[in-house]
């Protein structure tokens, strides 16, 4: 049913999910915490970046990061300076490309979750002589926990489906670039269409179980808040 390039293309888009959406919190998180606490005058226009691959078509994001990883850009001579050569077509290409491509599935959750808790928990632990780096561990993440669950699974998920701007920097490279979505295209194009029917019903499987997972998330902080009065 399936090939063993279809399972390739399978093992190498798990991992590079993974990697994005691990790098995407650790990088995402502090971000949105500035989002949600900042005053400063730049809050929008960073917000604005941060949303713009929402908006944005994957080609174009994916042109210019063509252009910018390349030889010629400024982020390839720096590369190459460093002896690793160039990024596009490579797997850490499609990770650079997919962090900015899934960049507000993570950081917008996390924001709406720390700016829901609202000032109070924090000048509590305030009060009780909780400094700035106690409070971020042992209040703000914590009741932040059911955005940062939902962040994690929009992450993955968005990354497990890209397809526009992981062609444009990774091309089809078998084994190294070639993820689940292209590989499915591949075999449309040559009209394998069995086969591209066996890898779009896994696709399909698991996009049901990402939205379910969500909405028994979102069902169980709902019952909590009604619990406790939130």
């Amino acid at each position: 049913m399936l090939s063993d390039a279809d399972w390739g293309a399978i093992w190498l888009t798990l991992r590079l999910a993974t990697t994005v959406t691990i790098l995407l919190l650790l990088l995402g998180t502090p971000l949105a915490l500035w989002l949600a606490k900042t005053r400063s005058r730049f809050k929008g226009p960073v917000s604005a970046l941060v949303a713009m691959p929402l908006v944005l078509p994957p080609t174009v994001l994916g042109f210019y990061l063509l252009i910018f990883m390349g030889p010629s850009g400024p982020m390839g001579k720096f590369t190459e300076l460093l002896g690793l050569g160039t990024l596009p077509f490579t797997f850490w290409g499609l990770v650079v490309a997919s962090l900015l491509y899934s960049l507000p599935f993570v950081v917008q959750p996390i924001q709406n979750a720390i700016e829901a808790q609202g000032a109070r928990p924090s000048e509590v632990a305030a009060t009780l002589r909780s400094g700035p780096w106690d409070r971020f561990w042992h209040v703000t993440l914590p009741l932040a926990k059911p955005g940062i669950l939902t962040a994690t699974v929009l992450g993955f998920a968005h990354t497990v489906g890209e397809f526009g701007v992981v062609l444009m920097i990774g091309g089809n490279i078998p084994g190294a670039t070639r993820v689940v979505s292209v590989q499915i295209y591949d075999h449309v194009e040559a009209l394998e269409y069995t086969q591209a029917h066996w890898l779009s019903a896994v696709m399909i499987g698991f996009s049901f179980l990402v939205l379910l997972l969500l909405y028994l998330l979102q069902h169980r902080k709902s019952a909590a808040g009604i619990r406790y009065g939130i």
